[in-house]
């Protein structure tokens, strides 16, 4: 209840039924108190400075819903931060609503306004507002982002397991005619339930990019007697190399109450070195900087795989 997601949103029309004018309101946005979010609607400072650029942008569509003049859904990209979904790579300037009447919407500032077929289960409610479920939210966002950016979504959805690969595809099969789906069959079958995190799906789709060996997904390395010790992040057991991505997020994971990162990282170089021992096995860790020179890090890659067959 106290997710600043939540926090109130005032419109202009509003403000003045209830005796403000617009200089107390402007007076209000001078002194700190409100900021405005987008013409005529206003949110609290304080929880506005509490947000970090999804959570505003949710803020912003629902300014945008409660000052439409016609029903309208959550949609794309703008229903990713009500799913709890990763924005990386996500363009959040416009928000995206989808009209109920299946019309064309007129343009205004701010906002993309789409039609498109409505089916029953299409809609969920989330604190009042009406959002596209996660199942059409993944789907929309390949219509208006790139593969990577749109496997980081469905990847997220998928392993917090809001929605299914069955009912990806099911919803799927009845809008393969709409504009701009070219590349969503690739990023369905790119994606995958078993990626943690926005590093691991970003680690794979450059191994798909620069046409590497597949590795496999959180494999599971065994002790002397069978029992499972560990996952990492990826391996290729053919080359005998396995590959963690390091993350912040890998050692907030593995941080135990009380406990300094320092200590975090110490306790995965001696897992590290375990896995190693127990299988022979070469590892590589590579890091956000890595992602950011694909090609570079590819090249790096291939050669310990190539080393190691």
């Amino acid at each position: 209840m106290n997710d600043p997601r939540r926090g109130q949103v005032m419109l202009r029309s509003q403000l003045l039924a209830e005796g403000y004018d617009d200089r107390s309101i402007a007076k209000r946005v001078k002194a700190g108190e409100w900021v405005r979010v987008r013409h005529g609607a206003y949110t609290e400072r304080a929880s506005w400075d509490r947000l970090d650029e999804a959570g505003r942008h949710a803020v912003v569509a629902r300014a945008a819903v409660a000052q439409s003049k016609t029903d309208v859904v959550v949609s794309h990209v703008s229903g990713t931060p009500f799913h709890d979904s990763p924005t990386w790579g996500l363009c959040l300037d416009l928000v995206h609503l989808t009209r109920v009447d299946g019309r064309a919407g007129r343009a205004e500032a701010g906002i993309r306004q789409h039609r498109g077929t409505i089916i029953e289960g299409d809609i969920v409610d989330r604190d009042g507002l009406l959002v596209m479920s996660p199942t059409r939210t993944a789907l929309e966002v390949t219509t208006v982002a790139d593969v990577e950016a749109s496997m980081c979504v469905v990847s997220h959805l998928l392993h917090t397991k809001q929605t299914t690969a069955a009912a990806l595809q099911e919803r799927y099969a009845l809008m393969m005619h709409w504009p701009d789906t070219l590349h969503t069959d690739l990023v369905l079958r790119l994606s995958d339930h078993r990626f943690e995190s926005v590093g691991e799906t970003r680690t794979y789709y450059l191994c798909w990019r620069e046409g590497l060996p597949m590795p496999e997904p959180q494999y599971e390395i065994e002790d002397e007697r069978g029992r499972v010790i560990h996952r990492v992040d990826f391996a290729w057991p053919e080359y005998g190399v396995f590959l963690e991505f390091d993350g912040l997020v890998k050692y907030e994971k593995y941080l135990k109450e009380g406990e300094r990162a320092s200590a975090a990282v110490v306790r995965e170089k001696r897992r590290e070195e375990l896995v190693c021992r127990l299988t022979g096995w070469r590892c590589i860790r590579i890091v956000w900087a890595d992602l950011a020179r694909p090609a570079q890090t590819a090249g790096m890659i291939r050669r310990f795989l190539h080393a190691a067959a």
